[in-house]
């Protein structure tokens, strides 16, 4: 059955209720309204031209290194190799250093921000309207076609610019962290395919480092190095800078998008019901890539034991032309006018807020999504006793409010 694209209507905000006052409450935050919505309607017209969408211009890139330090270097910067035959997704699962789930913070995005700031990049000068990873961007956008898995986001408005991050309960986290063994070997397949694809020189082969390593082993797989690229970006009249990880290079880097190649691993489609499945994981292939600049997505297709049976490599910009006119298909243009009116819906409803108040933006499937201030309790929730206001860096924020007055250009 097909999914009908659903289109964004704004409900009228409640009255104003009162709060009783806590200590660690700013004054301004004293008289907050309680929820606003902006709700799906399934039956609205969703005719219309999309918002336009900016083609991502790279400001910086960093790294993570195996101990999680932030550098502002390529050194985790990785370049894409042919995966030998019939590779075993499964090897060195046991000695694979898996990075603990832990809250989603934004410090490096900002960290990474801030350095541009400084060195004034101009695709900075006419300013900055959302800050988010790209992770955060793809869950907003495909909204429309979420059928199953909820959301929850803080966000914070600081001189007009939307902060997102993510909210992941204690409880969600514990799931996280407890994930069952076969659904934990699958993510790892994942990880083992980047191994087998990637390099750490461009047109190098791997070398097995290990005895009992297979050909074309790119060593063992580390989830706290990462390289990331920041981009600047635009959809409407909102301009965004949106960071995530970049999986590898094809032959160069060249300090734009251009070369970014993203890796992904699906099951060997066996029939129609494998296509469809395949098919509607193409959103969110799509839009992690579309929202970064990633120019392709090469596909490794693996057996369910984890052997990978074919390659196939996918241009971003040719991906909905797959789905179009089926039965199960999805619209780009739906994800982005959802996600303009989303953000038009933030703007309106955080503008002469005080600056220092948190905000929760919780999405239902096939409903929407409603937005409240968090109480005094709840932000000290999330600030967990670091140098933060509210969620941002105690650093950050003294640079983009600084007290005489002055503040960060972009």
């Amino acid at each position: 059955m097909s999914k009908r694209p659903l289109s964004p209507t704004a409900e009228a905000p409640p009255p104003t209720t009162k709060r009783r006052r806590s200590r660690s409450a700013s004054p301004a935050s004293l008289s907050l309204p309680s929820t606003h919505k902006l709700a799906f309607s399934a039956t609205a017209s969703t005719a219309g031209p999309s918002p336009a969408f900016q083609q991502p211009t790279q400001l910086i890139s960093f790294s993570y290194t195996p101990e999680r330090e932030f550098e502002l270097t390529d050194s985790a910067l990785r370049y894409l190799v042919q995966p030998p035959r019939n590779a075993q997704l499964a090897h060195a699962y046991d000695r694979w250093e898996r990075r603990p789930e832990r809250r989603s913070r934004i410090d490096g995005l900002l960290r990474a921000l801030s350095a541009a700031r400084a060195k004034r990049h101009p695709a900075l000068a006419s300013g900055v309207g959302v800050v988010a990873w790209r992770g955060v961007m793809t869950r907003i956008l495909t909204s429309p076609y979420e059928e199953r898995e909820g959301w929850d986001l803080n966000v914070m408005c600081v001189d007009g610019v939307l902060y997102f991050e993510e909210h992941l309960s204690d409880a969600r986290l514990r799931e996280k962290n407890d994930i069952e063994p076969r659904h934990r070997l699958q993510t790892y397949f994942g990880y083992a395919f980047e191994s087998y694809c990637t390099s750490h020189t461009p047109g190098g082969a791997n070398v097995p480092q290990n005895p009992g390593d297979p050909p074309g082993w790119g060593g063992d797989v580390d989830t706290n190095v990462q390289w990331c690229s920041v981009v600047r970006t635009k959809l409407g009249d909102t301009r965004m800078v949106i960071g995530g990880e970049v999986d590898c290079v094809r032959e160069k880097y060249t300090g734009a998008t251009d070369t970014f190649v993203e890796l992904k691993t699906s099951l060997v489609i066996r029939g129609p019901h494998d296509e469809v499945k395949f098919e509607k994981r193409l959103l969110k292939f799509y839009m992690q890539s579309f929202l970064l600049g990633v120019p392709e997505i090469l596909v490794g297709f693996r057996t369910p034991a984890g052997q990978v049976s074919t390659t196939q490599v996918f241009k971003t910009v040719e991906i909905p032309r797959l789905v179009r006119g089926k039965l199960h298909a999805w619209d780009p243009t739906t994800c982005l006018r959802w996600g303009n009116a989303f953000l038009g819906f933030l703007q309106a409803q955080l503008k002469g807020q005080p600056e220092r108040d948190v905000w929760r933006v919780r999405f239902t499937p096939g409903m929407g999504v409603e937005l409240r201030a968090l109480d005094a309790v709840e932000v000290e929730d999330v600030v967990a006793g670091e140098e933060r206001v509210g969620f941002l860096p105690r650093v950050y924020w003294d640079e983009v409010r600084p007290k005489n007055g002055t503040k960060a250009a972009g």
